[in-house]
């Protein structure tokens, strides 16, 4: 199955990884033992982040250690931007009506 990053974003717990990860370096037991679920669920955590690419796992001798690759993270700051604008256009217009209001009012 072909995961995307809006995928990946979507479950707090994958969140609460990828900020954890962006700290740091960290094996899968220390990622684990920051979450109160079972060690296969943060597998399946993983799992879903490396298929959307947020996160890269190396072999270092018998340990496997993942990393935050956040360049995917941009497509969500892209899409986001556009309701950003959108949204900041439509409050300054708002803005505006109200302050037109209100000096109708005074005179």
């Amino acid at each position: 199955m072909r995961r995307d990053v809006f995928q990946a974003i979507a479950d707090p717990t994958r969140r609460e990884i990828i900020n954890l990860l962006a700290r740091e370096q960290l094996n899968l037991n220390a990622i684990a033992d920051n979450f109160n679920i079972s060690r296969p669920a943060i597998s399946r955590h993983i799992k879903i982040l490396t298929e959307c690419g947020l996160i890269i796992i190396n072999q270092q001798g018998r340990e496997r250690y993942c990393r935050a690759d956040l360049k995917k993270l941009q497509l969500v700051n892209k899409w986001t931007e556009q309701y950003r604008a959108f949204w900041t256009d439509k409050l300054n217009d708002l803005e505006d009506f109200l302050n037109n209001e209100q000096k109708e009012s005074k005179q």
